[in-house]
Order: structure tokens, then C-alpha cells, then sequence
């Protein structure tokens, strides 16, 4: 079994690359909704943030509600570090929990673990390649606002909230350039991955 660690910043085109990989028989593990997941309510990340930040972040149905805990952490590094610090424990837990299950099924093939924020608490430690998919900030703001809705300060904020993309570089086995079409982005992963099938 290969794990490939799947990253880059907000719409720089990841979840595409992890789609490309899922269509040629990887299997996928999506961190974005093992963090949906992992704050399910009574589930470990969810009493620990309502522990940390107070039962005002949730709705009448007790989930938390994503925009009052997004704006009480979004503008203090502190809270933000604290957050992301319970949700991203739970996650590589998750994801441990999901590699460990197809250990036990012997699957031999390629694993794309599709994660938004690499360095933080154990991602690093467990995969054998770190993918990083890269694109032009002008072209990232259009592809966020057309998929989100949200204005183009709005997603620099988001973009400036992230590490930057030198950072995801220096942290890159393989580099993906996303500036372009689908198909040459599905060229460059059909490439990486024949290596990978070479190596193994």
C-alpha cells in the first residue's frame, strides 16, 4: 500500500487531483468530511469545542452551528490554533482508523489522503509522498467565487488565513501545476502515479 498525501490551498484544485486518483482505483480518504464527521454531535472533537468554546456556538438541534463558531475563531490566531488543534487530532485518528481497516483487508493499492492543512499534528508521519497541487492566486480567487458565492475579499481573507503556497512547496515531494484544463492536470497524475507503480 502507497499513501499519497493529497494538499494545497483553498481552490487550488486538490479535490479535483483526488478525484482523477478515485477514478483510476485509489481509495480516497477525505479529510474536509472526516471533519464534518469527527464534530457530529457527542463525538470526542464535539464535547471537547463546546468544552473550549461554549454552548452559544450551537443550534436548537444541539449541532454546532459551523458560521458562530467560523466568526468566533476566524479572526483570533489563538482560538483558531485551539480549534483547529481538537478537530485535527480527531481527524488523523479517523484516518488512522480507516488505513488500519484496509491493512486488515490486505489492499495493496494506492491511498490518496486529501488534506487541506499538511503540516499540523501527524499528517506528515503517514504518508510516503506528499503531493502538492499549486495554481495562480488570481486563477484560485475565480474558481472559490464561482463555486462558494463568496466576494473576492472574502476569499483572499481565506487565502491569507492558510499557510502560503511557497509553504505547501517546501513541503512537496511531487508539485502539480492546476493552471490549466482538466486534461492536462489529468496528465500530470496519470504521470505521477506510473511511478509510483514503478516504485512498488
Amino acid at each position: 500500500m502507497k499513501i499519497i498525501g493529497v494538499t494545497g490551498g483553498i481552490g487550488a484544485g486538490k479535490s479535483s487531483v483526488s478525484e482523477i486518483l478515485k477514478k483510476r482505483g485509489a481509495m480516497v480518504i477525505d479529510a474536509d468530511k472526516l471533519s464534518r464527521e469527527v464534530v457530529e454531535v457527542d463525538k470526542p472533537a464535539y464535547i471537547k469545542i463546546t468544552e473550549e468554546f461554549g454552548t452559544d456556538i450551537l443550534n436548537h438541534d444541539r449541532s454546532i452551528n459551523r458560521k458562530k463558531l467560523a466568526s468566533l475563531v476566524f479572526n483570533d490566531p489563538e482560538k483558531r490554533i485551539r480549534l483547529e488543534k481538537i478537530v485535527h487530532t480527531e481527524v488523523i485518528n479517523a484516518i488512522l482508523a480507516e488505513i488500519d481497516n484496509l491493512k486488515k483487508t490486505n489492499y495493496d493499492g494506492i491511498v490518496a489522503l486529501d488534506v487541506p492543512i499538511p503540516v499540523r499534528h501527524g499528517f506528515l508521519d503517514l504518508v510516503d509522498r506528499v503531493w502538492v497541487v499549486t495554481a495562480p492566486e488570481d486563477v484560485r480567487i475565480q474558481r472559490v467565487m464561482q463555486r462558494s458565492g463568496l466576494s473576492e475579499d472574502e476569499v483572499r481573507e481565506r487565502i491569507c488565513s492558510q499557510i502560503s503556497q511557497q509553504e505547501y512547496i517546501d513541503l512537496a515531494d511531487d508539485i502539480i501545476d492546476n493552471r490549466g484544463s482538466l486534461e492536462e492536470l489529468e496528465k500530470q497524475v496519470i504521470k505521477l502515479l506510473s511511478g509510483l507503480t514503478e516504485e512498488r
